[in-house]
């Protein structure tokens, strides 16, 4: 199976040959998979070099010209980095484009914390009108990367990850997707740490639900899920910063009595390389650390 990250190569390119009005935008990143493309379209494929403030300004001015600019870099370089002309270059001046990431968390463990940015959802949370879609497989990538490119002048962010489950689930467009129903609560799974809820969840008296674009939150899906019964008890598990979207949760459920408890990366440095896999143990994302974590949470009966 190819990676979210080859899947958007492939992709991309096509994307480019078919509509004129896209543009991309590289720094250095990837830029070997587009050489195909580089040749094919000149005009419409910058490399700026490793000047990741400059490859949102340049997005940002083909904006402005009417084209719809695609950006890509590693997720630290692309929203953390540049996060002034992020908010300038498109919120400001009102414009819209794609902004596409790849190495999210800690998926490139051996580059450490320079290239970790589990705080770019909760970032991209402070400006108005960003779509976010975290897809959770290639496939689901695919459709998500398609969906942004053709959605108008919208400012949109896709991102990847290393990570995937193991099987794509049906594309249906954005919102909460029930996956599985329980009486005893809700866990909302987002993107590729589906399998890991499911996996944390099994036998238990749970609701799952599961999530490939986060921004706009889906208030209403939630709020079906916890019904209008007694006090709701509801689990965020996000492959970013922990706590990102339990204001969201709070908001949807303002007049519902209930507990949100936030699951996802640590904000403590993990300053050993080791694994990805590793990484997700100690950030207590694994499938054992979740069942404990979850079962802790949830009031007698979940189980």
């Amino acid at each position: 199976m190819d990676t979210m990250r080859e899947r958007f190569i492939t992709v991309t390119s096509k994307m480019l040959d078919e509509d004129p009005r896209l543009a991309l935008v590289l720094a250095e990143i990837t830029m070997d998979g587009f050489r195909p493309a580089l040749r094919r379209h000149p005009d419409r494929v910058i490399n700026v070099g490793i000047r990741e403030q400059l490859l949102v300004g340049v997005g940002g001015g083909l904006a402005l010209t009417g084209l719809r600019p695609i950006m890509h870099t590693f997720a630290s370089f692309l929203v953390e980095r540049p996060f002034e002309q992020v908010k300038l270059d498109f919120g400001h001046q009102d414009t819209g484009g794609v902004l596409v990431s790849a190495s999210a968390s800690y998926d490139w463990p051996a580059g450490g914390f320079t290239h970790m940015a589990p705080g770019d959802v909760a970032l991209l949370d402070t400006l108005d009108g960003w779509t976010v879609h975290v897809p959770g497989h290639p496939d689901e990538a695919e459709a998500l990367l398609r969906d942004a490119y053709a959605a108008g002048d919208d400012k949109v962010y896709v991102r990847l990850s290393e990570q995937t489950n193991a099987e794509p689930r049906p594309f249906t467009g954005p919102g909460l997707h029930t996956v599985r129903e329980g009486r005893a609560g809700v866990v909302l799974a987002v993107g590729p740490l589906l399998d890991n809820v499911l996996a944390a969840t099994e036998g238990m008296d749970v609701t799952v639900l599961y999530a490939t674009t986060v921004r706009p939150f889906d208030d209403a899906a939630l709020r079906a899920a916890v019904g209008r019964g007694a006090p709701a008890d509801v689990v965020l598990v996000e492959p970013y910063l922990a706590g990102t979207s339990t204001a969201a949760a709070n908001d949807a459920l303002g007049d519902v009595p209930h507990r949100v408890l936030g699951l996802g990366v640590g904000r403590a440095e993990l300053r050993r390389y080791g694994t990805i896999a590793e990484h997700t143990a100690a950030h207590g994302l694994d499938a054992r650390s979740l069942r404990e974590r979850i079962s802790a949470f949830l009031r007698p009966g979940a189980a």
